[in-house]
């Protein structure tokens, strides 16, 4: 019996294993555009810190958002208000940036224009002028702008500018 058990506990941990060492990469396309497909340029998951800090960038696009990392952030036009709709696939693709706190302003940031939004799986996601925050997945190190103008999961993305506005270049 202990060897039966043993022999079952192997085989659970071998699985175990195998699936977290497996390779994924995410495409995704909606009727008017797509989005690129995704390797290992960043770990899909939320940018999270206990008080994220909203900052800017500037660069040939302009002035706009980053995070703390200096990863260029975007809003979504799917986004309706505050509220959060990208989950799921679009989680991976475009990280909802997460906190646990206030989010604090850096470099000409207005505070008054920083808040958060309950995400539907309970976090809170910063927000800027009303707009949820995302970075992207794709954007493989600070200052990068790549989602520019996506036409992702079935709505634009845009870089975020210091006024709340969709930089629209």
């Amino acid at each position: 019996m202990n060897r039966l058990f043993s022999l079952a506990a192997l085989a659970v941990a071998a699985a175990l294993v195998l699936a977290a060492c497996g390779g994924s990469s995410t495409s995704s396309s909606s009727g008017s555009g797509s989005t690129p497909t995704y390797g290992t340029a960043k770990p899909s998951v939320p940018t999270s810190a206990p008080a994220s800090i909203v900052g800017t960038k500037t660069s040939s696009l302009g002035t706009f958002l980053v995070d703390g990392d200096g990863r260029a952030l975007y809003l979504w036009d799917a986004d309706h208000g505050s509220t959060s709709t990208c989950t799921g696939a679009c989680a991976q693709a475009w990280p909802p940036v997460t906190t646990t706190g206030t989010p604090k302003p850096s470099g000409a940031v207005k505070a008054s224009l920083l808040g958060t939004t309950k995400r539907p799986d309970g976090s809170l996601e910063a927000t800027y002028a009303g707009h949820p925050l995302y970075t992207f997945a794709g954007d493989a190190r600070a200052g990068q702008t790549t989602g520019e103008g996506s036409n992702g999961f079935g709505a634009p993305w845009w870089v975020v500018t210091p006024a709340g506005k969709a930089l629209q270049k």
